[in-house]
C-alpha cells in the first residue's frame, strides 16, 4: 500500500516544560485539502511548523513521500508557506516579490519573468505587476503572496490564518480563489485557522485539535453533526449539551437529567448501560421553537431573554426553568411570524433523531 503524502507518525513537540504537540498520529493524502482547526495554544501552528521544517520535533516522526523529514532545513523542503502577515518584501514590487523563490531556485531572469506573469494572470493580478507592494489592498498583497507561493508549483501549500487580517466580504471572495486553485492544481492544502466558516468552506476534511492532541478528524460535515467529544461540541456550530442517566438502554435511549426526560437514537453505537452518566448534543439549528405546546417527545418550556441578529439567521437565547441556557438558530422570516419579545414564555422541541449522543462519558 503507499504510504499518503504527509505522515505524522506519533510527534511531539516540547518547549522545556511547556508541551505544544502531544503523541500526534496524522496522515495527509496527496491532494487533500486538510483544515486544522482549534482555539490559541492548541498546537495547530507548531504542527504546520514542524511539516514546514521551521521547529524540529521532540519526538517521533515526520515523512514527506515516505522520507523521514525530521533534520531536513527548510530550505530543503518544498512546503512553501503563506503567513498571517504574507510576510511580503517591501523592497521588491509585486513582480519581484512573486519572481523570488524562482530566482533562489538559480532560473534565469528570462524564464522567472514569464512564470510569474502566468501567476499574476492566473490570480487576476497582473496589471499590479509593478506596483510597491505597500500601496496594495489586503485582497491584493494575499493574492501576491499566494502567487509568490505557488509560482515553483509545489507539492504542498501551508498557510497559517491567511486571511484573518482581511475584510468579512473579502474573506468570502479569497475561500472561492483559494478552494478553486486547490482543485484546479491538484495540490496538497494544509491550512490552519481558528475560524469555523473558512475551514468548512473550504476543505476536504477538518482536523480539530485541543491541548496539543487531536480531537477529532472528518469531513466538514462529520464534525458538525456528529462531535466526537464534549470539546469538539462546543467548539464547533452553536450546540446545546445536556446531561443525565441512562433510564432506558434500548434502541431509544431515555436519559433522566434535571430538566425532565429526554430521549434520542443510539445510532450504530452500543447502548449506554442503565444508570451510566451520559450527555447528549442537540445542534441550535435543529431546534423547533413555538408559542404553545406541542406534546413533543422532547419538549421543554423555556423563557426569551434575547437575540442575536446576522444577516438573514437569527440565534435565539433562552431559558429553561431551572435555568439552563438553550441556543435555537433560526431564519429571520420564521421568527417574524412569531410575536417573541422578552420575557416570552417559548416551547422548544427537537426530533430523536437530532439529539447526538456523545460517544464519550463525561
Amino acid at each position: 500500500m503507499t504510504e499518503p503524502l504527509v505522515v505524522f507518525d506519533n510527534v511531539s513537540k516540547h518547549y522545556g516544560d511547556v508541551v505544544a504537540v502531544t503523541n500526534l498520529h496524522l496522515t495527509i493524502s496527496e491532494g487533500e485539502f486538510l483544515a486544522i482547526m482549534g482555539s490559541s495554544g492548541c498546537g495547530k501552528t507548531t504542527t504546520l511548523r514542524m511539516l514546514a521544517g521551521l521547529e524540529e520535533p521532540t519526538n517521533g516522526e515526520i515523512r514527506l513521500d515516505g522520507t523521514r523529514m525530521n533534520e531536513v532545513s527548510a530550505s530543503e523542503r518544498d512546503t512553501p508557506m503563506v503567513w498571517q502577515s504574507l510576510a511580503l518584501f517591501p523592497f521588491l514590487n509585486v513582480q519581484k516579490n512573486v519572481e523570488f523563490g524562482l530566482k533562489m531556485r538559480g532560473q534565469s531572469p528570462t524564464a522567472r519573468r514569464e512564470k510569474a506573469n502566468q501567476w499574476l494572470e492566473r490570480l487576476d493580478i497582473a496589471e499590479l505587476a509593478n506596483r510597491d507592494v505597500r500601496q496594495l489592498s489586503g485582497g491584493q498583497r494575499q493574492r501576491v503572496a499566494l502567487a509568490r507561493s505557488l509560482v515553483t508549483e509545489p507539492r504542498i501549500l501551508l498557510l497559517d490564518e491567511p486571511l484573518s487580517a482581511l475584510d468579512a466580504n473579502l474573506v468570502v471572495r479569497m475561500q472561492g480563489v483559494l478552494a478553486r486553485l486547490q482543485k484546479e492544481l491538484g495540490i496538497t492544502f494544509i491550512y490552519v485557522t481558528h475560524s469555523q466558516s473558512e475551514a468548512f468552506a473550504m476543505s476536504d476534511r477538518v482536523v480539530i485539535m485541543n491541548n496539543g492532541q487531536i480531537e477529532q478528524t472528518g469531513t466538514p460535515r462529520e464534525v458538525y453533526r456528529n462531535p466526537e467529544t464534549r470539546f469538539v461540541a462546543e467548539f464547533v456550530g452553536s450546540n446545546n449539551i445536556l446531561s443525565g442517566t441512562v433510564k432506558d438502554g434500548g434502541d431509544t435511549i431515555v436519559i433522566d437529567s434535571q430538566l425532565g426526560l429526554f430521549s434520542c437514537n443510539k445510532t450504530n453505537k452500543p447502548s449506554p448501560p442503565v444508570g451510566s452518566h451520559v450527555s447528549f448534543v442537540i445542534s441550535a439549528d435543529l431546534i423547533n421553537i413555538s408559542m404553545h405546546p406541542t406534546g413533543s417527545l422532547n419538549e421543554l418550556k423555556c423563557q426569551f431573554i434575547s437575540e442575536e441578529f446576522i444577516g438573514s439567521v437569527v440565534t435565539l437565547l433562552t431559558e429553561s426553568e431551572h435555568g439552563s441556557e438553550f441556543k435555537i438558530q433560526k431564519q429571520q422570516r420564521e421568527i417574524s411570524e412569531l410575536d417573541i419579545q422578552p420575557g416570552s414564555t417559548l416551547y422548544i422541541n427537537w426530533d430523536l433523531a437530532h439529539a447526538h449522543l456523545l460517544p464519550t462519558i463525561t
